[in-house]
């Protein structure tokens, strides 16, 4: 009985001997252990990088600010042209370029926001009582008003979304950016509006 066992014993010693043997072969003995050898190109992109690493580090700042300055040169030309590739990371993407051109094909009555805000102001300045009574009045109705579009917006908007895009399954952070949207002026909106008002979506 201890013969066969101990006979046993060596068989499968002697098998895992063969397999690690045929492993290290088919390995590359240049290799590190239990990593693969990279690739040609891999590794020309690392030699590349460190070599456009400047060792100084006054130099890389200086490169890392130019780098930088480039990079936002850039953004504003995609924000002024509409490019995808260059835009700020929460205007990326098809949903909120769809939720900008909805915005900008049709006229917002938040966006008269700021002037309106500006006229009452001075309103309520002026020494006349109907006349600040007149600005107290203009005020409640902008606000009511601006409520009444936002809603409407809101929901028209999610339609559209969900019509459009039924793989998205958050729609709120796209209805608060396009309602942002709406508070600013046409002409200072970013990125530019690339439609027309009346444009049909």
């Amino acid at each position: 009985m201890f013969r066969r066992r101990s006979q046993d014993e060596q068989a499968a010693k002697a098998s895992t001997t063969t397999v690690l043997e045929d492993e290290r072969q088919s390995r590359d003995p240049q290799a590190p252990k239990g990593r693969p050898t990279p690739k040609r190109s891999e590794s020309q992109t690392r030699r590349r990088t460190a070599a456009t690493v400047p060792s100084d580090r006054k130099a890389a700042t200086k490169q890392a600010r130019e780098a930088r300055r480039v990079e936002l040169a850039k953004q504003r030309e995609a924000l002024a042209g509409g490019d995808e590739r260059y835009l700020p990371l929460r205007d990326r993407g098809p949903v909120r370029k769809f939720v900008r051109d909805y915005i900008d094909s049709r006229l917002r009555v938040a966006e008269f926001f700021l002037p309106l805000a500006v006229v009452i102001l001075l309103m309520t300045i002026v020494q006349s009582a109907a006349i600040k009574n007149l600005g107290l009045v203009l005020w409640l109705l902008v606000i009511v008003l601006i409520v009444f579009d936002s809603v409407f917006t809101t929901i028209t908007l999610r339609s559209q979304l969900r019509k459009r895009f039924p793989q998205e399954n958050s729609l709120r952070s796209h209805i608060s950016y396009g309602l942002m949207r709406t508070l600013q002026m046409r002409r200072l909106r970013l990125p530019k509006p690339q439609v027309k008002r009346g444009t049909k979506l």
